[in-house]
């Protein structure tokens, strides 16, 4: 075989790869730095204009002050309020313009005590202070300290007003000078920092009467208007702050702005020298990386023909180049190794492939194995043929301490565990096995149900004492599963497959362990059947709604009862719900069961016959409904076509079913909420839900788990209980509902605990909706006569 050009390969390859990652990390790092340079800019400006503005203000108030004293002074001169006193007009118009071109005051005006204007001087013509006058007084007059903004004729004008005194209030000089650009020039030669003082009229066009801007940026806020941060100028970039001052006769904003580019330009050349040095540095990689690849080419080329004398099973001719000291040598000397090795580690994979090394167990090929084989003794027997048992166990939370507590912790308790199962079965004979992540598997010879029950007990209260390390303590559980052979399965896989499926079983009913059954198998032939008669059931009309009355225990308006499905089948007769409730779940087909519920009551609540009764039903929603995405949009569409409203119904939902995904469920149960449906936790107490989660759920009701409710008169624990879940629902502001009320002791203790509604066979069975229409009218006085 020819090989190919190393230049057309392995260095083009190597070369190019690398100068590629290394312009990439380049550019990113030139990008960040760029980045990085001016964001530190933009802050370092916004400071600086923090200053400005402070600076800004604080020569706006001096400014003020040199007013103030040169009214004062104009208010102190004794000739001046004689001649107000006497009321000479003259010498006061006279007195008013000389002191005013004395200080170069734009405005020098003497008020009355009446805040009337007596006499003025006013540098220029100034048709707006007659009118500004009447608005610019009144604020002065009630803050003699304070300076007030005025604009007259398109230019802003600070005002001072002080009294005249002789010694009581004889008048008031009023004092006003432009800010102009003597002020803005002043702040630019102090900070170097531009100023644009921005004039809004009350016609609404707006004017930049002082500005230090260059002649382009001046044109461009002119037309654009006071900007929102960043100006875009010919001259740069400039970072604005616009500062309102507060004014009469027109809005006026100063605005401070300060050039980005100034800013940036100390960094331009450091930016310039990384870029050549970037460049440097690529150039020298790609030279130093073609030589470093040419060098490598050679040796490796020799390496490879000896890995084809290996792939070939030639392991007797040395590899050459292993009396190098470089990585070539390294790589050289390990495939020699490897020659020598190979039988040993031929071996070594064999053992692996059957054993776990994490726990040191058989692993799940491993056991299969023994299973087969063990079959296969037994079946060869000659003596009557005795069974043998599988037990599959998952741990509960397993997840749940790998996220928490770690991986390596996660490896520690399934090394405890293991141990923990050798320790309860140590018959010699049996075999146990880590089938994979926290699934484990026990193989019995000779034990038959009992036997493997009993096993399995004792595994399970094994656990119930916490697995303790040095810094954490456990507590662990599990779910089991038990197949026998040959009762439960003819065949290894087929056994194997069914201890998992009792397990699963087992993990949703929560009881430790659990025997197989035919029903948990959705594939047999038995669950095949039955889901074939379930539709049938739902297409030919055969399920039945049947009606449990929950009677008020207060007097409160309005009828509830709980919707229940029962199966009128043509050979078995009504058939009990448990017998095709949990395989309906189990199978997804509690769906369908639903739906066909939901319908069944819309039809009932736009029956004529229940229109004045104010009924309200609860329907139950398994897991699988809850996490359906298009349930609120079926329920929609089932409000939709029988005309009926969601407030008709009331969805009970089980914990468990919440806290199987309690983020999709939440999400649901709002949507639900939102269309106007009750919600009620169903069996409350029997299942996980905090109470930080209940709170957020948008629930209207608690549904008491009958296994408390019917213990209230004996177990004085389950009394508690009920007690402190009224109590709770109530101040979570909730209602409750009991269910399970088999006596008229029960249902008084209730109505005493201020329960709002009750449910059980003490009040009535479930019956049939013509029943139910008959029974209704009597049946909550009669409840409340209890």
């Amino acid at each position: 075989m020819t090989l190919r050009s190393p230049w057309h390969s392995l260095i083009v390859r190597l070369v190019g790869l690398s100068l590629l990652l290394l312009l990439i990390v380049q550019a990113a790092g030139f990008a960040v730095v760029r980045a990085t340079i001016d964001r530190n800019a933009r802050a370092q400006i916004a400071q600086a204009l923090d200053l400005d503005e402070n600076v800004w203000r604080r020569l706006l108030e001096q400014n003020a002050d040199k007013l103030r004293q040169g009214s004062a002074l104009l208010a102190a001169d004794y000739g001046f309020r004689s001649a107000v006193n006497s009321g000479d007009e003259e010498t006061i118009q006279s007195v008013l313009e000389n002191h005013g071109s004395r200080i170069g005051a734009a405005v020098t005006a003497l008020l009355g005590t009446d805040l009337e204007l007596r006499a003025a001087s006013l540098s220029g013509r100034m048709e707006a202070f007659p009118a500004t006058l009447h608005a610019l007084v009144p604020p002065l007059a009630a803050r003699p300290q304070g300076s007030q903004i005025a604009v007259m004729d398109g230019v802003p004008y600070q005002f001072v007003m002080v009294p005249l005194r002789a010694p009581v209030v004889i008048g008031w000089v009023l004092m006003g000078f432009p800010v102009n650009q003597t002020l803005a020039d002043e702040m630019r030669q102090l900070l170097s920092v531009h100023v644009a003082l921005v004039v809004k009229g009350a016609d609404g066009a707006a004017k930049v009467p002082v500005s230090t801007l260059p002649p382009g940026s001046l044109a461009l806020l002119q037309s654009r208007g006071v900007p929102s941060g960043e100006l875009q100028t010919p001259e740069g970039t400039l970072l604005a702050r616009a500062i309102r001052l507060d004014s009469q006769g027109g809005e006026v904003q100063a605005l401070l702005l300060r050039s980005v580019d100034e800013v940036l330009a100390p960094y331009r050349q450091l930016q310039v020298l990384l870029a050549i040095i970037t460049v440097a540095g690529v150039l020298l990689f790609a030279v130093g990386t073609g030589l470093v690849a040419q060098r490598l080419t050679t040796p490796l080329r020799s390496l490879l023909a000896a890995t084809r004398r290996l792939s070939r099973g030639e392991y007797d001719v040395p590899l050459e180049h292993t009396d190098r000291s470089d990585e070539i040598g390294n790589l050289a000397r390990s495939f020699d190794h490897m020659r020598v090795d190979i039988a040993a580690q031929q071996s070594e994979v064999r053992r692996l492939a059957y054993w776990d090394r994490l726990t040191g167990l058989p692993n799940r090929e491993r056991f299969r194995e023994a299973v087969v084989s063990a079959i296969a003794q037994t079946a060869d027997s000659v003596a009557p043929r005795p069974s043998l048992a599988v037990l599959t166990l998952d741990l509960d939370r397993f997840k749940h301490v790998n996220d928490v507590l770690g991986y390596a912790f996660g490896d520690r308790l399934l090394q405890a565990v293991a141990e923990r199962l050798r320790q309860q079965v140590p018959e010699p004979g049996h075999m146990i096995a880590r089938l994979g992540g926290n699934e484990f598997a026990v193989l019995l010879q000779g034990a038959d149900a009992a036997t493997a029950q009993a096993t399995a007990l004792r595994i399970t209260h094994s656990f119930e004492a916490p697995l303790a390390f040095a810094d954490q303590t456990v507590d662990l559980s599990a779910g089991i599963g038990i197949a026998c052979w040959p009762r439960d399965a003819d065949d290894a896989d087929t056994l194997l497959s069914r201890s998992e499926i009792a397990m699963y079983a087992a993990k949703r009913q929560l009881s430790g362990a659990q025997q197989y059954d035919p029903s948990f198998d959705s594939a047999s032939t038995q669950t095949l059947s039955l889901l074939t008669e379930l539709r049938h059931a739902v297409e030919h009309h055969e399920l039945r709604l049947y009606l449990q009355p929950k009677v008020p225990l207060h007097g409160q308006p309005g009828r509830a009862a709980e919707a229940l499905v029962r199966w009128q089948h043509p050979q078995r007769g009504l058939v009990p719900p448990m017998q095709f409730i949990p395989f309906a779940e189990q199978t997804g087909f509690v769906r369908q069961l639903t739906l066909w519920m939901l319908e069944e009551v819309a039809r009932l609540l736009a029956d004529p016959r229940t229109r004045g009764l104010a009924l309200r039903v609860s329907v139950n929603l398994s897991t699988r409904d809850l996490l359906d995405p298009e349930l609120s949009n079926r329920l929609a569409d089932i409000l939709l076509r029988h005309g009926v409203p969601a407030s008709g119904f009331c969805l009970e939902i089980t914990e468990s079913a919440i806290m199987d995904d309690p983020q999709r469920a939440e999400a649901m149960l709002n949507r639900l909420s939102e269309q106007g449906f009750k919600l009620s936790i169903d069996d409350f107490g029997t299942g996980y839900s905090s109470l930080a989660y209940l709170k957020r759920l948008p629930v209207d009701e608690l549904k008491i788990d009958k296994s408390f409710v019917m213990s209230m008169q004996t177990d004085q624990d389950d009394a508690m209980i009920v007690r402190s879940t009224i109590d709770l629902a109530h101040n979570l502001g909730l209602t409750v509902v009991a269910e399970g009320v088999e006596n008229a002791a029960i249902l008084e203790s209730l109505r005493t605990l201020a329960c709002d509604e009750a449910q059980g066979y003490h009040i009535a069975r479930p019956m049939p909706v013509a029943d139910f229409l008959a029974w209704e009218p009597h049946s909550t006085g009669a409840a409340q006569a209890s």
